[in-house]
């Protein structure tokens, strides 16, 4: 674990202290009798109706009728809630949930006397999230006969905007926390301790925003063949992923002395299998 003297730290650094950005937002917008509403979930929602107004853009220029729209989401909210909240927990703090199992699935920590506390879903894993996304898009390209690589193609320009709201939620929540630094744009999250810390969210966040303009430029072009886009999804956003969480604080206690942390080793196969896909698209666009 990496240790620092906070007061050393400020003396070696007192030149650069007046243009660190001091962060201490509360993560709760509002709470309504015992039931907070945090900005991430605010950012959550933005994430999905900014996904729903681009897709509902696609439908309508590719001719599809709005119905298969509106079970689009469905799927879409069911797989990602899932996929999210199973790889954090699984991946994460199974060491937590594997004694209770119960709040995997209920938005409710369960304390003594068996009273619940509404805490929300505060524990979700992006890796976790795209497993699930894979998942109900299969299921719903079986059940209205759609190509898959169709679909997840344009899944691509959505999931990477999405990325970029969830990342300013993690932001807001003063979580994801980077590594100390002494840079001019360090965050001090107040909340947490008094160092300043590499932004991470908002790198990550940057990151994202830069691929959706990429893929949704590159959408309806010739160079969009079938597969395209969703391969060059995969490795901008997870080889992005990769490279920043060597700015990142572990997140949990078993990753300190690990070469590679968690997310990195999470983000490995989606790499290499948007690298397969891209010589697979390759090959076919030279056939033609």
């Amino acid at each position: 674990m990496l240790l620092i003297n906070v007061e050393a730290f400020y003396a070696l650094n007192i030149h650069t202290m007046f243009l660190f950005i001091h962060w201490n937002v509360h993560p709760e917008m509002l709470n309504m009798n015992g039931f907070p509403i945090r900005y991430y979930s605010l950012m959550f929602c933005l994430a999905f109706l900014a996904g729903i107004g681009i897709l509902r853009k696609i439908y309508v220029q590719e001719g599809l009728h709005k119905d298969q729209l509106n079970h689009l989401v469905i799927y879409m909210a069911v797989g990602t809630l899932l996929g999210a909240r199973l790889g954090d927990c699984l991946f994460y703090d199974w060491s937590y949930y594997r004694q209770h199992i119960a709040e995997i699935v209920l938005p409710f920590e369960i304390g003594p006397g068996h009273h619940l506390k509404f805490t929300g879903y505060q524990g979700l894993a992006s890796h976790g999230g795209g497993v699930g996304i894979l998942l109900a898009a299969l299921l719903y390209c079986r059940r209205y006969k759609l190509n898959l690589l169709w679909l997840l193609d344009r899944l691509a320009i959505v999931c990477s905007i999405g990325g970029f709201f969830i990342r300013l939620g993690n932001l807001f929540n003063s979580e994801i926390l980077g590594t100390p630094t002494n840079v001019p744009w360090a965050f001090i999250f107040e909340r947490v301790d008094k160092i300043p810390r590499h932004p991470s969210q908002l790198y990550e966040a940057f990151c994202y925003f830069v691929i959706f303009l990429v893929l949704y430029r590159l959408y309806g072009t010739k160079r969009a063949e079938k597969g395209y886009l969703f391969s060059l999804f995969l490795v901008l956003v997870f080889l992005s992923r990769f490279i920043i969480e060597f700015w990142k604080q572990n997140q949990e206690i078993f990753e300190h002395g690990m070469l590679l942390d968690m997310g990195q080793l999470l983000s490995i196969p989606f790499i290499l299998a948007g690298l397969y896909l891209q010589v697979k698209v390759r090959r076919r666009s030279l056939i033609k």
